[in-house]
């Protein structure tokens, strides 16, 4: 691979930064008061950052000590079984599998929440008038435009990242530098409208469904499981670790990714529950939109309206980067069909490409019927458990590394390394547990990841076949 396609400290804290502030951000100051109190929100926003700063560093510390195994968490999965074993491969294909189809399901909702923010601007997106019938179905007419939105930017994107991945990633540097400079402006306007008022009581009382008090510990553990979505996306650096110009970077730029995501999250939640009541909070649709317009009025609104486009934008590169990146690489090591293998003439997944941008394109067409869209929305509930199984994993290799002793020489490091793992192990369990308390959604959410059984039979039948041929190969 060139050293055009090769990226840089700065481009890979980009995408780290630029795919957890994704469309998140937008709406979590809403969902999460609703869940907890001041005092629980900002708790669950500091037992988070620890938890996923655990997560974090053992990223680092594998892309260093096992610098050959590359494309994302997932790939460690195939590690924790002997080489070559039925296992290995099974379950490294299982985790890949999980986490592609989680990507897919993100992006799909990124992108059409990047059409919902557009129609601040232009209204027709949401108009509900007739534009045409075929039989029985009636095409509304913002749906239809939606869906022309969604796929030029899912298609435009697509051709930026196939100009060059370097390119690719330098303008999703462009977009991160600017929603990161607009977060920062409204954290400066936030702590002039600040008012100590609007977050009293502190320790306010939630009621559930029921209209059972909830205590503070519940508070926390609701709150923090809403907290942990917003950090998806820590592991980009790692997935694109082959394509680093050095290990090194992977490790800091994910750290001083997380930072950052990280005072953007806890600046702007607290800013806004002193900028907006918490009753005006729990309800609003836009909170961030709101509270901005409630100092600087709608034209501010406006500006806010137009980051969020520019955050959106830029995180569709990299997660559309990302979904092409983990099967190939995933592929590269046996763990994947064969065909998401192929690249162009300039190194990258041409064909792992086409098939996720593909696939994202027929999701799409949920935007053109209500129905679909929210059993689609349904969907991407349960593809968040896909995400989450690829951090226990890693934490789990690392804790095995840890034991067996390989890639150590010093104790130190190595008991300290075997902390971090442990705490990163236990909180990833915690948060699947929480995470996917219901039954259904767990159930669910299992199937969506089984569901990639059905294709691992001809990736195992193509494994078996080259052993055997190798085996002829080698003279008696």
């Amino acid at each position: 691979m060139g050293n055009a396609n090769k990226l840089g400290f700065w481009v890979l804290t980009a995408l780290v930064v630029g795919n957890m502030v994704g469309s998140g951000i937008f709406m979590l100051p809403s969902s999460l008061s609703e869940a907890a109190s001041p005092a629980g929100v900002i708790s669950a926003w500091l037992i988070t950052g620890l938890g996923v700063l655990m997560i974090a560093l053992v990223f680092g510390n594998l892309a260093i000590r096992k610098p050959n195994i590359t494309g994302g968490p997932q790939i460690y999965a195939k590690e924790l079984f002997k080489s070559g074993s039925h296992a290995s491969t099974l379950s490294g294909f299982m985790s890949s599998w999980g986490y592609w189809i989680g990507n897919l399901a993100g992006n799909v909702a990124m992108i059409t929440t990047f059409a919902g923010y557009l129609s601040t601007f232009f209204p027709i997106l949401t108009s509900q008038a007739d534009w045409f019938k075929v039989g029985g179905f009636t095409l509304k007419v913002g749906n239809g435009l939606t869906f022309l939105v969604c796929s030029i930017l899912l298609w435009g994107t697509h051709f930026i990242i196939l100009r060059g991945m370097e390119s690719a990633g330098k303008l999703n540097f462009v977009a991160t530098a600017a929603k990161v400079a607009g977060f920062i402006i409204f954290i400066i306007v936030g702590l002039f409208a600040f008012q100590k008022s609007n977050m009293l009581p502190f320790m306010a009382v939630r009621m559930d469904e029921a209209g059972h008090a909830v205590s503070m510990l519940s508070q926390i553990k609701g709150a923090a499981v809403n907290t942990l979505w917003a950090f998806i996306g820590v592991e980009s650096a790692v997935v694109f670790a082959s394509r680093a110009r050095k290990q090194l970077d992977v490790k800091r730029a994910t750290i001083l990714g997380l930072f950052i995501a990280l005072g953007i999250y806890v600046g702007i939640s607290t800013l806004v529950m002193g900028m907006l009541d918490q009753n005006t909070l729990m309800h609003s649709d836009k909170p961030l939109i709101d509270a901005i317009s409630s100092v600087l009025g709608p034209i501010a609104g406006k500006v806010l309206a137009g980051i969020g486009l520019i955050s959106l934008f830029g995180s569709t590169i990299g997660w559309l980067m990302i979904s092409a990146e983990v099967p190939y690489q995933a592929a590269k090591q046996g763990l994947f069909l064969p065909s998401f293998n192929k690249e162009n003439k300039k190194g990258l997944p041409l064909f792992s490409m086409i098939v996720s941008n593909g696939l994202g394109q027929l999701f799409i067409f949920s935007t053109v019927s209500k129905s679909i869209s929210d059993a689609f929305g349904f969907v991407i509930v349960i593809a968040t458990l896909s995400y989450l199984v690829p951090y226990f994993i890693s934490s789990v290799y690392q804790l095995k590394l840890v034991v067996t002793g390989d890639t150590y020489k010093e104790d130190r490091s190595r008991v300290t390394d075997g902390i971090i793992a442990g705490l990163s192990t236990i909180y990833s369990v915690w948060v699947i547990i929480a995470g996917t308390a219901d039954i259904k959604t767990f159930t669910y959410g299992m199937m969506l990841i089984a569901s990639g059984i059905l294709f691992y039979g001809p990736l195992w039948r193509r494994k078996k076949a080259d052993k055997l041929a190798e085996k002829k190969a080698i003279p008696a």
